[in-house]
């Protein structure tokens, strides 16, 4: 008999054989547990400065028969779950590649949708539009219709994605974007530009599917630092294809045409199609719901629905406040400048450094957030971004705004993958898609609204209003969630 003492959750053993009896000091009768012994015990749950008497007086053939059982069992973890070693050695492998696939074609999907942007109105007048009027009318519906219907479907792919897999929704989103794509090269009247800019709407989303996915897949003690990856990603294709989408949709046209760089634009987001579906794993597919969870509404299936309700409000107000200050950007700037001729390219930076701030905070602030708890974060960047708003309603020059952009850029950077990390931890894995669905139309909401309720104020009470009553807006939102955090019985 072997006697052992240990002090921590991980157990060094260095020994060749395998263990087919464990008991306990306390406890004379033997635990029918095989562990295969690879070095190291890693998984024995609450056992801490505990004696464990080892009993290895079996013979080699029961020690052969225990090891191929052992190979097959389900080992304890420490919330009480139960999951295949094996699976779990796959899962450990391929949610890193499922990451770098997922931020790869998030990136390449958002240039290529970017693409349009500098000749859309000029495609609408190809298409018969003649009038000025109607061309920038024609434009703005066509660009907006996508965003509006994706508003309404996200919850209904996020709940499809808990039935049926995460990974057949990104192929759903990139396969339905690459045709989309290439039957816009082929319209012959407005109507139908807008049509299928609609079914752009319904059928895409892959970089929201793409958040939804690594949630879902990523260790939950890692999930800030992956979505922090992925949200960079997002953020980079957001200011390249803000950049150089642009520059490209402006210099194909007149080399190959406005129809073929279409057709270019769906050949990339099918390439994206293909990497989706040959090299994402999804290890841990939903399981089937039983009869009574099909029946059982998906909100009655989360058990504290304080810090859910929270991030959807807060996802709302991040997207709100952002899309509030935008539009109203190169007119401020225009107020700073004497040299008006520059105010494009001022006006371009000024974003440009948000976006940056962002890109280069996501990641550490979401490693961050896996340390001392993301709803700690949320409540600091609010509160940071709050303190950041008030001086920019008073710069008296164009360079002290792209500091303070950049300053507020790097606070909100880890927001967005903060608020999907609560939500994933706050909520069943059988509904977490329908819940991150949700999550994704209330930004949708946000950034629809934001817009609107920013130019009115601007309009009718001055620049320096929107930011005052934004850094309010941000403010009340830290209160808020500090509130939820207090109360909450999950923290």
């Amino acid at each position: 008999m072997q006697v052992l003492r240990f002090r921590s959750r991980h157990y060094p053993l260095a020994c060749g054989f395998h263990i087919t009896t464990i008991r306990h000091r306390h406890n004379r009768r033997h635990t029918a547990v095989i562990f295969q012994c690879a070095g190291a015990f890693s998984d024995i749950p609450h056992w801490n400065r505990k004696t464990i008497a080892l009993n290895h007086r079996h013979d080699m053939s029961t020690t052969q028969a225990a090891a191929g059982d052992a190979s097959q069992m389900e080992t304890p973890h420490p919330n009480g779950s139960f999951t295949q070693s094996n699976a779990d050695e796959n899962h450990e492998q391929y949610w890193k590649q499922n990451l770098v696939i997922c931020l790869l074609g998030s990136f390449t999907t958002l240039i290529a949708m970017s693409l349009l942007l500098p000749f859309l109105p000029l495609y609408v007048e190809q298409l018969g539009v003649i009038s000025h009027a109607a061309i920038v009318q024609w434009s703005g519906i066509a660009y907006g219709a996508t965003f509006l219907a994706a508003a309404f479907v996200a919850p209904l792919w996020g709940r499809l994605g808990d039935r049926y897999g995460r990974k057949l929704m990104l192929i759903r989103a990139s396969l339905g974007m690459a045709v989309a794509m290439s039957l816009i090269g082929m319209v012959t009247c407005v109507w139908q530009l807008v049509a299928l800019r609609l079914f752009v709407g319904i059928a895409g989303g892959y970089s929201s599917g793409s958040m939804i996915l690594v949630a879902t897949q990523t260790p939950k003690d890692k999930t800030g630092w992956a979505l922090g990856a992925l949200s960079a990603g997002i953020m980079a294709g957001i200011m390249a294809g803000n950049l150089a989408g642009p520059l490209l949709g402006g210099a194909l046209p007149p080399l190959i045409g406005i129809r073929a760089t279409f057709w270019l634009a769906g050949g990339v987001i099918f390439l994206t199609f293909l990497a989706t579906t040959f090299l994402i794993r999804e290890e841990r597919k939903p399981p089937k719901p039983t009869r009574e969870e099909k029946t059982q509404s998906i909100w009655a299936a989360i058990p504290d629905k304080g810090p859910v309700v929270a991030m959807l409000v807060t996802g709302i107000l991040l997207l709100f406040a952002n899309m509030s200050i935008e539009p109203i950007l190169t007119i401020y700037v225009m107020q700073l400048m004497d040299d008006q001729t520059k105010v494009t390219l001022v006006s371009g930076v000024v974003m440009a450094a948000a976006a940056l701030g962002s890109i280069l905070s996501s990641s550490r602030l979401g490693q961050l957030a896996d340390r001392i708890g993301h709803t700690r974060v949320i409540i600091g960047a609010l509160a940071v971004s709050a303190l950041l708003l008030v001086p920019q309603a008073f710069v008296t020059d164009a360079w002290q705004l792209i500091g303070l952009r950049f300053l507020m850029g790097l606070a909100l950077g880890g927001l967005l993958p903060c608020i999907t990390s609560v939500i994933r931890h706050n909520v069943p894995d059988r509904v977490a898609g329908g819940i991150l669905g949700y999550s994704v139309s209330a930004q949708y909401v946000g950034q629809v609204a934001g817009p609107v309720a920013g130019g009115f104020v601007g309009g009718h009470f001055g620049m320096r209003a929107v930011f005052l009553g934004t850094c309010l807006m941000m403010a009340a939102g830290a209160i808020y969630n500090w509130a939820v955090l207090r109360n909450s019985k999950t923290r």
